[in-house]
């Protein structure tokens, strides 16, 4: 099996997280000798702010209020883990990456650079989907203010970088409902790769 490169998009909430693992677990029966790398850098923001620097504390700051981090700091994660990481032959699986226009260019440059074509997973939800999800979860950051500031900048900039991967050829987008059972968004994931 050729390598695959995917990118998990979408609000926050509409299960991105649960999506990667099952599409690992398919890629694992599908290919057993191939490697796969995962970036998700939602975990490396989280390890990030922890830090004691000068630049972690700004971070901190950023998480604190509820804002959108920096794209610099978004593309510094990304970009080190595939130069640090990435030997050309793994399947790469993205998760939470991209969440504006800038970031998803920025990604296109690497991804002609290591000569993929990356598939976008775009798990579709509404906000007020989105919204009660995150509720139900109850994380910390999880309060109504924190919640609404994240769809926010969600709808301000995530979605040009949507439309930006729908119109590039060097990306295939796949628009899923998200609105579904997990085992129906699996399922129309693997629909739409072909993969049934």
């Amino acid at each position: 099996m050729q390598p695959q490169t995917f990118v998990f998009i979408g609000r926050s909430g509409c299960g991105k997280g649960t999506q990667v693992e099952l599409l690992k677990k398919v890629l694992a029966e599908k290919d057993p000798s191939g490697e796969m790398l995962h970036l998700e850098t939602g975990l490396k923001f989280r390890e990030f702010i922890e830090g004691d620097g000068y630049s972690n504390k700004l971070s901190h700051e950023i998480a604190i209020s509820g804002n959108r981090q920096p794209d610099f700091l978004a593309i510094r994660f990304w970009s080190d883990f595939l130069v640090d990481s990435f030997k050309g032959n793994e399947h790469v699986i993205c998760d939470g990456i991209c969440r504006s226009l800038l970031e998803a260019q920025s990604f296109t440059t690497a991804m002609k650079f290591y000569n993929r074509k990356p598939i976008v997973v775009y798990i579709n939800v509404s906000r007020a989907w989105s919204k009660e999800r995150l509720f139900a979860r109850a994380r910390a950051d999880d309060d109504n203010k924190g919640i609404d500031k994240r769809l926010d900048w969600f709808d301000k900039d995530t979605s040009h970088a949507i439309k930006y991967f729908n119109m590039n050829n060097q990306y295939t987008l796949l628009d899923i409902n998200g609105e579904q059972t997990i085992e129906e968004v699996h399922k129309e994931v693997m629909e739409k790769l072909g993969w049934v």
